[in-house]
């Protein structure tokens, strides 16, 4: 995120216990706040060809023809196929021009909520969402990773106790 100055250092903790490792979902408001204070909608709605509502998106920034549109994994890889489908269809079908998926690589996986959907999960599905016919527009994967570990630093708090979404 521009303006950060210092690095992002995570607590090095496994979060596969209850009460353990970090929460995405701070991480994750962090990231959202930055959007906003440059003009991204937070929780943007947008409508498949079929002008039926897919709910909502992290960001969305509106542009002179269609919109970008990015998600945040806070959830399973369950959640993490589910929007990568909808972001794939969204762009297959021009309602989009850009669509972006960020999740954590597997180094700082390991240390955040247990199952978080992670690039490793879904690198070999990568071929399936190549494969959808798509006339222009771009669909990328973004993977965030921590740039040091330390005990010094607080963990960073679950939003829900133990649960994926945390």
């Amino acid at each position: 995120m521009a303006g950060r100055q210092s690095p992002f250092t995570i607590y090095p903790q496994s979060g596969k216990k209850r009460g353990e490792g970090s929460g995405v979902r701070p991480i994750r408001n962090e990231f959202v706040k930055d959007l906003r204070a440059r003009g991204w909608i937070i929780e943007g709605k947008a409508k498949n060809a079929l002008n039926e509502a897919l709910g909502d998106f992290d960001a969305v920034l509106p542009g002179p023809e269609k919109p970008i549109v990015v998600e945040w994994e806070t959830g399973n890889v369950s959640s993490s196929h589910r929007s990568m489908n909808k972001l794939t269809m969204l762009v297959s079908c021009e309602v989009i021009s850009a669509g972006v998926l960020v999740v954590p690589s597997r180094k700082l996986y390991a240390y955040l909520t247990d199952r978080i959907g992670n690039i490793q999960e879904l690198t070999p599905y990568f071929a399936l969402w190549k494969s959808v016919p798509c006339k222009s527009g771009v669909l990328e994967i973004v993977v965030i990773e921590q740039d040091a570990e330390s005990f010094d630093v607080p963990r960073i708090p679950k939003m829900t106790a133990g649960r994926a979404r945390g």
